[in-house]
């Protein structure tokens, strides 16, 4: 393959760009051999923090129904 300055120079794109592009494509192994890009695990960490909240906004509810 071509280096990163090679790449760089020939499409027009910043090096800090692609190697942001090689980041977000790189495997991670997640749990017993289930692999997924960077980019998949950074959505699905922000989806497993909005879940969270959601509970905590639901346990308050259901503390605030339960006195009622």
């Amino acid at each position: 393959g071509k280096s990163l300055s090679e790449l760089s120079s020939e499409y027009g794109i910043s090096k800090s760009t692609i190697n942001g592009w090689i980041k977000n494509s790189r495997p991670v192994v997640i749990d017993e051999g289930e692999v997924v890009t960077m980019k998949e695990y950074k959505a699905l960490k922000q989806e497993m923090a909005r879940l969270k909240e959601e509970n905590e906004i639901l346990k308050k509810a259901m503390a605030i129904f339960a006195k009622k």
